[in-house]
């Protein structure tokens, strides 16, 4: 959903950040006192640098300037109604674009490897494909958006990070933890995730090349054109990979090839400011193992369609409407190109929405409010109800719509924040009434290194059509699946200055009827099953620390999670209860001289659960520690970087039998030009 910024109220911003009306939180709709991260690590305290940062100094000539320079320029939102910087109490964490320039990654599974509230589980590198999930949920309970746009695909979470952007497009990506459900209705049980493109401020022209191990390649050209009101940008790149993982047969079978295209464009009046994108991401790759240890010829291919346009007048009443259509192709071959032996599975989705959101001033503080109509269609070769009239491959189907109310009033005091308000939700699918979740946010400002907050935030999501009617190979879904419901409790307390961060918080969350597929061993007949969990109760503790000198920086992140559920001991799970216990992320980045920057990133993780290997044997996922680094030389006009991901070579797996490479090596260089 859409909220953008462009209010009267004067606040201090960092240079970092454009005024963009669709980020994230401009959606959720409330200022977050939020600090750039000096490093290209996405920590869970979000709120980095303060309003104790933001005081300025005189020079010696009588000129006053931001203690912190990086301070200057930022608006980022975390509730439906924008408030002014410093007030706001919800966690939120932004990887601005020079951290993503600089870190040594191919993709944007990668770059959130390295929040701490963040698991990421790849079953391919370079964005093959990878579940992320937020605080111990599933990758089916966040939401992703582009630009502010919700693109969940409500067939699978699995896709949900296919793109059409490259990595040089992305301006900074903003991570909401906890439930949002009074800001984005079904989905966002855990929070949410948004990718924010760049719009460059003047005409210019980019382009980019890189290359290493297992026949990696990857090269991308971007050309923008800035005419006062008017911005438009277009961008395409492709990348491919020999693979890294062997069939039986002695074929390559991890292999990946695809493409993006994206543009974007935006018209900027007096009164009002218009902003719409569309483009594409298309891939193939070996699914070696993904999905059935079984089976080590898999192959899928996604292909993912985007348009949206957003608009914000500005006045008394801030009136903020977008539409939305987003398309997406999925082909799965358990044994690839042999469609004659196990016929392939095929699904199109189509989603569609349209939202308003609204906030005024008055005497009593800001409130909010809007709606949002979202609908999700489906036609597949085998899930959804049978299709009264079938077509090429498409036999079966599911059509559901779902409608969401909102309203939100903030209060704001000298040291003291309270947001709180609802969200009533209906879904057509299995004919609910219409549900309210509330929520509320306080945070309270002591001195001026100090602040305490506190939430209660609750939440729902939908199930997804393969969790209602994946009924094959192995599998038995339940099309009668309880929609997923999410109470939580949070506090914490941020201690910042200008030279060290730190902060802590404690969350607890409640959920009820959590789905997942589960399987019991011992049964005569052993199938993954669709299931509601009776409850899951899940406790975490994260905890950071950043310390900034002259010549570099230093942060570290640690996160614990413990859940328990009602069951058997014995049932094993695909998700719900593999979830990272501990993790731990850490960066050195050091400038080196003027030009030259060495970043080095490390993650150790345990992960509790377990799986079945393919003799049968039960296997507990096991402790792992990565490496990477980046070497890199910046220009006026161009960079060169060589980097290494997973420098000490370990082997480990993130799911279940899908081994993850060793060592892989690269070299790259990009290029700049202003017109």
């Amino acid at each position: 959903m859409y909220k953008p910024l462009y209010n009267q109220r004067k606040a201090f911003r960092f240079r970092q950040f454009s005024r963009k009306g669709y980020a994230l939180f401009a959606c959720l709709g409330r200022v977050v006192t939020i600090g750039v991260l000096s490093v290209a690590t996405l920590q869970s305290a979000s709120a980095a640098t303060d309003d104790v940062n933001t005081k300025t100094e005189t020079t010696d000539d009588g000129q006053t300037t931001d203690k912190e320079a990086m301070l200057d320029d930022v608006e980022v939102t975390g509730s439906r109604a924008p408030l002014a910087l410093g007030q706001a109490a919800r966690m939120v964490t932004v990887l601005t674009r020079d951290e993503i320039q600089a870190a040594p990654v191919q993709s944007i599974n990668d770059l959130l490897k390295y929040a701490v509230g963040v698991d990421v589980r790849q079953r391919g590198p370079i964005g093959a494909q990878t579940d992320i999930g937020i605080r111990g949920g599933t990758s089916e309970q966040l939401t992703i958006l582009l630009n502010g746009i919700n693109i969940c695909d409500p067939q699978t979470g699995h896709n949900a990070f296919d793109f059409p952007c490259d990595l040089s497009d992305i301006e900074r990506i903003e991570v909401l933890e906890g439930p949002a459900g009074r800001v984005y209705g079904t989905s966002s049980l855990m929070g949410a995730i948004n990718i924010v493109t760049k719009q460059a401020a003047q005409s210019s022209a980019d382009i980019h090349a890189e290359g290493g191990s297992f026949g990696y390649l990857s090269a991308g050209a971007r050309i923008n054109g800035n005419n006062g009101a008017w911005n438009n940008q277009l961008s395409a790149s492709y990348t491919r990979s020999d693979g890294y993982l062997r069939a039986k047969s002695g074929a390559l079978n991890s292999d990946y090839s695809g493409g993006k295209a994206f543009y974007q464009g935006s018209y900027q009046a007096a009164d009002f400011r218009l902003n719409w994108h569309a483009g594409m991401s298309t891939k193939g790759f070996g699914s070696n193992t993904f999905y059935s240890a079984k089976f080590d010829e898999q192959y899928e291919r996604t292909t993912k369609l985007y348009t949206a346009v957003k608009g914000e007048t500005s006045g008394r009443l801030h009136f903020s409407p977008a539409i939305y259509w987003n398309r997406s192709y999925d082909r799965f071959e358990l044994i690839r190109d042999s469609e004659v032996t196990v016929p392939f599975n095929h699904h199109r989705t189509d989603v569609f929405g349209i939202n308003l959101n609204n906030y005024f001033d008055w005497q009593l503080g800001r409130t909010a409010f809007g709606a949002e109509f979202r609908n999700e269609d489906i036609v597949s070769s085998n899930l959804g109800e049978p299709l009264n009239a079938p077509y090429g491959q498409y036999k079966y189907g599911l059509n559901r719509s779902n409608l969401s109310l909102h309203l939100e009033h903030n209060i704001l005091l000298r040291r003291f924040t309270l947001s709180a308000g609802f969200i009533a939700v209906k879904n057509t699918w299995n004919e609910m009434p219409f549900t309210v979740y509330p929520g509320i946010d306080a945070s309270y400002r002591i001195g001026e290194c100090w602040k305490v907050y506190a939430s209660y935030n609750s939440s729902l999501r939908m199930p997804s059509v393969t969790e209602l009617y994946y009924s094959v190979g192995g599998h038995q879904a339940d099309k009668y699946l309880k929609p997923e419901e999410l109470r939580a409790v949070e506090g914490g307390v941020k201690w910042l200055t200008p030279v060290v961060s730190w902060q802590a918080s404690v969350f607890h969350h409640h959920c009820r009827n959590m789905i997942d597929w589960i399987l019991d061993p011992a049964a005569s007949e052993p199938v993954w099953q669709s299931v509601n969990h009776t409850k899951v109760n899940t406790l975490g503790f994260e905890t950071s620390a950043t310390l900034r000198l002259k010549q570099g920086t230093v942060t570290v992140a640690y996160s614990y999670i413990d859940e328990d559920k009602q069951g058997k001991d014995n049932i094993q799970t695909q998700s719900t209860l593999e979830y990272l216990r501990h993790k731990l992320v850490g960066q050195l980045l050091l400038h080196l001289t003027e030009r030259l920057n060495w970043n080095v990133k490390y993650r150790l993780q345990k992960r509790a659960g377990s799986y079945t290997t393919n003799e049968g044997a039960v296997m507990p996922y096991h402790t792992y520690d990565i490496v990477d680094t980046r070497l890199t030389w910046n220009a006026d006009s161009y960079s060169l970087y060589v980097e290494a991901n997973n420098l000490l070579g370990r082997r480990y797996v993130d799911y279940g039998n899908v081994q993850q490479p060793g060592t892989w090596l690269m070299v790259g260089a990009k290029y700049h030009l202003n017109f």
